[in-house]
């Protein structure tokens, strides 16, 4: 490992040509929108936040949702949607990948437009869609969410960041429509641990990020938040130093180089994964 006191969350940023493009739209479709649906990954509920969001969507109705709760602390599940709802936002917890959650949401998105709704029905006009514009960061599960809410693959899926590019509209019912957006980030984070969460939790690509110190330095960050997560997985005794932590794990999972030396960079993308499938347990690594 390269310096191994050097913190990742130091210099993470990602910010493609196509995101600046697609603001731009974004900031044009408002114009459209009765309600943005805003997908927020419950792990980390306000890392996960666009801070440009607030600004697009103001003066229009707001629902949130809560995606991958089923990997996140359930205690902070609950404090964090009832810290949104008292800012004034509709809040539903989901998991869009089994469906959980999602039967609830014709409900939250009446909630949100009530306003909406009840304008149009003192203007005489009925039956006119809400028209909602979903939007995210990438590999938030945009994609995941609409496919299951409508019940059928409309939108092109992946496990990566960037796979949604353009804009599609969906119809889900005689009184929804959907507009999917491409997954957009912010050009700076002002907050670095903001980018260090992000990159752990696969927002951004993979290809740009040095997996082995990122590591290292989550497992530092799950020693303060979650200590017994790592212990308790891989069945190794603890340790005060990451990188002994590192080899430990990739002595009890036969991660070796030439040599017999244990391959720290292979421990550390399984641990990484883990993390990301929920095998180290529900985690949430933004509390208050």
């Amino acid at each position: 490992m390269n310096d191994k006191e050097k913190l990742t969350q130091s210099n993470i940023n990602w910010y493609p040509g196509h995101m600046t493009k697609a603001i731009r739209q974004m900031k044009e479709d408002i114009k459209l929108i009765d309600l943005v649906v805003e997908i927020l990954d419950a792990r980390l509920p306000l890392s996960s936040r666009n801070p440009d969001i607030d600004e697009l969507g103001k003066n229009k109705a707001r629902l949130i949702l809560l995606n991958k709760s089923d990997l996140a602390d359930e205690r902070w599940n609950d404090k964090w949607a009832e810290y949104f709802r008292e800012k004034g936002y509709t809040v539903v917890k989901v998991n869009s990948k089994n469906k959980t959650g999602i039967k609830e949401i014709n409900n939250a998105v009446n909630e949100a437009c009530k306003e909406k709704i009840e304008r149009d029905r003192k203007r005489g006009i009925k039956n006119r869609p809400v028209r909602a514009m979903v939007v995210g960061i990438p590999n938030v599960g945009k994609s995941t969410f609409i496919n299951a809410y409508a019940g059928k693959a409309c939108t092109k899926t992946g496990n990566k960041p960037g796979v949604t590019k353009g804009k599609q509209w969906i119809k889900l019912n005689k009184g929804l429509e959907l507009l999917d957006t491409p997954g957009i980030l912010w050009p700076k984070f002002e907050d670095q641990s903001i980018g260090f969460k992000l990159a752990v939790s696969g927002s951004i690509n993979d290809n740009i990020l040095n997996t082995t110190d990122m590591v290292y330095d989550f497992i530092k960050m799950l020693k303060e938040m979650y200590p017994n997560a790592i212990t308790s997985r891989y069945g190794i005794e603890d340790s005060d130093d990451a990188l002994e932590i590192l080899n430990r794990v990739a002595e009890v999972r036969g991660c070796k180089l030439k040599g017999d030396r244990p391959d720290i960079d292979k421990a550390a993308l399984i641990i990484l994964d883990d993390y990301r499938s929920g095998k180290l347990g529900r985690i949430t690594l933004d509390t208050f």
